[in-house]
């Protein structure tokens, strides 16, 4: 154990300390010992006093956050068209959204892939398959756009959506996603302009509105308005590549307009690294 944990003791006094600049300032020591320091915090989490527990896992949720920034900018210039997007989209929540729990949130998707999949088996053809998903994530667990809050980074980040059953066409298409995988359901992303849809086995879908089933006339509708035509492209897949970079797209607005610079800087970058030629 480092010399900073052998004055425990100590530690845990100045944390349950009434000044914040004390606090503060002990919780920054901590930081700075990163990863060497885990260890030590989590045995203090045994600590019988709810403040220092508090401050104990702000710094573990910090130095896991760095941790994933850190992983997340090694990851954009390598990530493959066809890369791990949940395993890019766990890195996202965890720098964004210090002390993230991840494992209890891929028990969730495992838990409902189970229950898909049992959902599943008197089921009888694609379409039927689709309205089954639609019912279990949209109708009994209530998933749907957050038509209210659209602009809003928990929008796009998988934990929070799972949390609010509210989210953005992108990040609600990734619940059906992994949830379908789980429950034996291939579901594709996709990169419809203006909205994202998904589709199971030709059968197209949209997760913004509870997994509501599409058809070619209401695509071209949505189209008309943008004074656009239908054209094969706009119903092609999306890479995992393109829905990730769709992602970091949306959240970087979101910082750009609430002046978070630090954020919007960093975002920016892993778009330019996910852009190479």
């Amino acid at each position: 154990m480092t010399t900073l944990f052998k004055q425990k003791d100590a530690i845990v006094w100045l944390l349950r300390d009434d000044d914040p600049f004390t606090v503060g300032l002990v919780k920054q020591q901590l930081l700075e010992k990163g990863a060497e320091a885990i260890p030590g915090l989590r045995d203090m989490l045994s600590v019988d006093d709810e403040t220092v527990t508090r401050h104990v896992r702000d710094v573990l949720g910090q130095i896991d956050a760095r941790a994933a920034i850190d992983e997340l900018t090694q990851l954009c210039p390598i990530f493959p068209e066809e890369g791990d997007i949940e395993a890019a989209s766990w890195l996202l929540a965890r720098a964004l959204r210090p002390g993230i729990d991840v494992e209890n949130y891929r028990n969730w998707f495992a838990d409902r892939g189970a229950e898909l999949r049992e959902m599943l088996a008197a089921t009888n053809g694609a379409e039927e398959r689709v309205r089954t998903l639609a019912r279990l994530l949209g109708e009994q667990l209530g998933f749907r756009g957050n038509s209210d809050d659209y602009y809003k980074a928990d929008n796009s980040l998988l934990p929070r959506v799972i949390d609010t059953r509210l989210g953005i066409p992108i990040s609600l298409t990734l619940i059906y996603m992994l949830v379908g995988a789980r429950g034996g359901m291939r579901i594709e992303g996709i990169n419809f302009p203006g909205h994202f849809l998904a589709r199971h086995d030709g059968v197209l879908f949209d997760p913004f509105e509870r997994g509501r089933v599409i058809g070619i006339p209401e695509c071209r509708q949505i189209l008309a308005r943008q004074k656009l035509e239908l054209h094969p492209s706009h119903l092609e897949a999306a890479t995992s590549r393109a829905m990730l970079r769709r992602v970091l797209a949306n959240l970087l607005y979101i910082y750009q307009s609430d002046e978070d610079a630090e954020q919007a800087a960093r975002i920016t970058g892993w778009i330019h690294a996910l852009e190479r030629e």
